[in-house]
């Protein structure tokens, strides 16, 4: 039998000082019981919508979206059913045996805010900074500002180190991204 083992607050750190895991830039401040805080970026990717007739997941989409950045006292406006990119502040590397899962926050759920649709699994290997797909669920506009915390990364240790980790797979598309990387899905098609 194998067991998902959760990391603690305690061994999140220590890895973190040994270099095992790298969040950057890191506070302490934000390690939780069983998860690190993650901070909003200052990068928001949205749809052009008066240009697209449909999306073709064959073809790439970053024509099709505006890049967005907002200086680090302003807010971003998601509004009622809208779907960003967002990207978080930090930007992490995980070694060949730890995976993680990105969650949103209670607090920004009762506000309507999703954190992530369906990408909250990280890969053992990952590294780069983690794109946020957003949408606001409230029937009234919602103001995000950088540096806030918008989400919770929890890590799972494996049973034995990865074979062959994120970013050594002919299809790790997102390895080292940077910013809200819009989705290269289209990838999968050549």
């Amino acid at each position: 039998m194998v067991l998902i083992m959760l990391l603690c607050d305690r061994t999140i750190r220590q890895l973190i000082a040994r270099g095992e895991i790298v969040i950057e830039p890191f506070d302490e401040s934000l390690v939780g019981p069983s998860s690190i805080d993650l901070r909003l970026g200052n990068e928001f990717r949205v749809f052009e919508r008066t240009r697209i007739d449909a999306i073709d997941p064959r073809k790439p989409i970053e024509e099709l979206t505006k890049l967005i950045v907002i200086k680090d006292d302003e807010a971003f406006v998601i509004h009622p059913g809208e779907f960003v990119l967002a990207t978080t502040l930090e930007y992490i590397k995980l070694p060949n045996y730890i995976a993680a899962r990105i969650e949103g926050r209670s607090s920004l759920a009762r506000l309507g805010i999703v954190v992530h649709s369906t990408g909250g699994f990280v890969d053992a290997g990952f590294e780069g900074q983690l794109t946020l797909e957003m949408s606001n669920l409230n029937q009234v506009p919602v103001k995000l500002y950088p540096g806030m915390r918008i989400a919770q990364l929890a890590f799972i240790i494996q049973d034995r180190p990865s074979e062959v980790p994120y970013g050594k797979r002919k299809t790790s598309k997102y390895y080292k991204q940077r910013g809200p990387t819009p989705s290269m899905i289209y990838k999968d098609f050549h």
